[in-house]
């Protein structure tokens, strides 16, 4: 397989493991053949979203370093993707959004509480799915991750708008929200593939390191991009109260601005947001908001090295370079 380095799509990276990507699909889609529940017409509504799949892909590619016949994999794929599904709702509900991916979010749609209830339909299904592996060790990471998911969006809620945070308490959150589950999405598949424990730990390493990756480029984008690129307004974090790697930065270089703390104390103000924006926005900031995320990209494919060189291992590799592929202006 050759993958265009300077511009990789997905549907090359996924090419050696599609057939695997459409079982796991099918497993999915088996939650809506329920024709007499109320809650099928949600569920249709969200797995028939165009997502990308990144998460169950990172599962399947990281079974491949030992022979397995790929059954437990799928079904660990499936129940990593219905978790990330289940959150997607619940913060759409938390964050009053509107759209996702193009499309009305459930709350928008159905109500506020008929989101919540599907979001916790949703984590229940994962965790079907997650017991159908019969494996004790990944049962309990699945279980682990769902308490760091709660925990990070605890943290954001609670924290929303108080400008007293620092980057230990940033990189934290961003652990908990997006890079845990990238984690054990690795983990889980090299476990489940019967693979050595160093195995186990190098991609741990990788899905941790591209998923804080993958958070601080998506943070980056909240002020460096558009409405249309991202699918949300630009600058929405501010607006949010949350504080993210840009604000840090800019702070750290510029310790006398106390911009963001005039805002929070008066969040209708959005004259100040356009300020803030102005100042975080920066080519200065950026570029180095975009040094430190290459360091985690770097990291990742570092954990990679010990693997066997084999097309999977340089599909995971495509995979950094495809989260990373449009921050570079």
């Amino acid at each position: 397989m050759t993958v265009n380095k300077s511009n990789p799509n997905l549907s090359d990276i996924y090419s050696p493991i599609v057939d695997s990507l459409d079982r796991v699909k099918g497993k999915i889609s088996s939650l809506k053949d329920d024709k007499y529940s109320d809650v099928t017409p949600l569920v249709k509504h969200v797995i028939t979203s165009n997502g990308k799949k990144v998460r169950p892909a990172v599962t399947v590619l990281s079974s491949k370093f030992h022979p397995n016949d790929g059954v437990a994999v799928e079904t660990m794929a499936a129940a990593v993707e219905l978790l990330h599904i289940a959150t997607l709702i619940h913060d759409d509900t938390v964050d009053n959004s509107d759209m996702r991916r193009g499309k009305g979010t459930v709350s928008s749609l159905w109500g506020v509480d008929e989101a919540v209830v599907l979001g916790d339909y949703m984590f229940a299904a994962s965790a079907t799915f997650v017991c159908d592996t019969g494996n004790i060790r990944v049962i309990r990471r699945f279980a682990e991750t769902i308490m760091e998911l709660s925990k990070g969006q605890m943290n954001e809620l609670i924290h929303a708008f108080s400008s007293e945070q620092n980057m230990d308490d940033y990189y934290e959150r961003i652990y908990n929200k997006t890079a845990s589950l990238f984690a054990t999405a690795a983990e889980s598949g090299a476990i489940l593939s019967g693979a050595d424990e160093n195995i186990v730990n190098a991609l741990r390493t990788y899905g941790i390191n591209l998923g804080i990756g993958f958070q601080l480029i998506d943070d980056i984008l909240d002020i460096a991009s558009s409405k249309e690129k991202t699918g949300k307004p630009v600058g929405n974090d501010i607006l949010q109260g949350i504080i993210t790697l840009p604000v840090l930065v800019h702070q750290k270089n510029n310790p006398q601005d106390d911009s963001v703390q005039r805002y929070f104390e008066k969040p209708d103000d959005l004259l100040q947001v356009n300020e803030i924006l102005n100042k975080i926005s920066d080519d200065s900031v950026v570029e180095e908001c975009l040094d430190i995320a290459y360091r985690y990209k770097d990291k990742a494919s570092k954990a990679l090295e010990i693997l066997p060189d084999t097309t999977e291992r340089e599909c995971l590799l495509d995979l950094l370079e495809y989260v990373f592929i449009d921050c570079r202006y």
